[in-house]
C-alpha cells in the first residue's frame, strides 16, 4: 500500500474556498493535479516516526516539510513554563513550513506517523516554477489559519466542558469531510495531549469526560471510540458556547 502511495504522491487536503453550491460543501478536497503530485514525489522520500517522536524543534534550521500519509501529528508551542499543542495534523496536512529559515514550533508524532519529506530548498524552487502549485499552498495555509483562529477561540472557554464540546465538534467536522459516516468519533491521541490543546489539566479533562457521560450525552466503547448519545443536549453546548463559556 505505501509503494503505491510512494508512486502517486504527496496528497495535499483542504476544503476548497471556490466549491460552488452544497456540492461537496464542507468537505476536504485534493489539491494537487496527479502532474504536481508526481512531481513533488521525485523529491520526496518516507519517514516514519514513533510515537512520542520529535520530528523538529522550534528554532531549528528548517530544511525539510513534511506531508502526512498515516498518523497524527501534535505541533507543540512554548508559553511560559508550558509546552502546549497548538494544533494536530491528519493525513492529507502540510506542515514545517518555515520563517526565516527556522522552524516555528516543535512538531511531535501523536501516533505511530509516516510521511513524506521534502526538501525544502527543492520546494521552493517547484513553488517558484509552478504558480498552481503556489495558489494550493496558500489555499492549505489558509486552512490552518482559520484553523488557529478556531483554537484561540475555543482557549478563551471558561468552562472544562465547553472547550471539550467544541473539540468533539471539531473532530465529528473532520470526519464528516474526509468522507466518514462510522457512527462513532476515533480520538488517535492520548488523553494528555487532547488536555494539553484544550488548555487543560489532565484532571479537568477527566471530569469533563466524567460529567458529559453521567449526563448521558457521550459514550465510550474503548478509551478511543466514543458516540454522541444525545445529540440535541450536545448540540445546545456546541451552538450556546458564549453562554456556557
Amino acid at each position: 500500500m505505501l509503494a503505491a502511495k510512494r508512486m502517486a504522491g504527496p496528497e495535499i487536503y483542504a476544503v476548497h474556498p471556490w466549491v460552488l453550491g452544497n456540492l461537496g460543501k464542507g468537505a476536504r478536497h485534493q489539491l494537487l493535479s496527479d502532474d504536481e503530485r508526481a512531481r513533488l514525489s521525485k523529491i520526496a522520500s518516507i519517514v516514519r516516526f514513533k510515537k512520542g517522536e520529535e520530528i523538529y524543534r522550534d528554532g531549528d534550521e528548517a530544511d525539510a516539510a513534511f506531508n502526512i500519509i498515516s498518523g497524527v501529528v501534535a505541533t507543540h508551542r512554548k508559553e511560559g513554563d508550558g509546552d502546549n499543542v497548538a494544533s494536530f495534523l491528519y493525513p492529507g496536512d502540510l506542515f514545517g513550513l518555515s520563517e526565516e529559515g527556522c522552524y516555528v514550533n516543535t512538531a511531535r508524532a501523536a501516533t505511530p506517523v509516516v510521511a513524506y519529506k521534502m526538501p525544502l530548498l527543492a520546494v521552493r524552487r517547484m513553488l517558484d516554477s509552478n504558480a498552481d502549485l503556489d495558489v494550493d499552498v496558500i489555499i492549505k495555509l489558509c486552512e490552518e489559519l482559520r484553523e488557529a483562529q478556531r483554537h484561540a477561540m475555543l482557549l478563551a472557554q471558561k468552562k472544562a466542558i465547553t472547550r471539550l464540546v467544541m473539540f468533539l465538534d471539531l473532530q465529528e467536522h473532520l470526519k464528516t469531510s474526509r468522507g466518514e459516516s462510522a457512527p462513532e468519533l476515533y480520538l488517535p491521541m492520548d488523553r494528555s495531549n487532547i488536555a494539553a490543546y484544550l488548555g487543560l489539566t489532565p484532571a479537568a479533562l477527566s471530569r469533563a469526560f466524567r460529567t458529559m457521560i453521567t449526563d448521558g450525552i457521550i459514550a465510550f466503547r474503548d478509551r478511543r471510540h466514543l458516540r454522541i448519545l444525545d445529540r440535541d443536549a450536545f448540540n445546545r453546548l456546541a451552538d450556546n458556547l458564549s453562554e456556557n463559556g
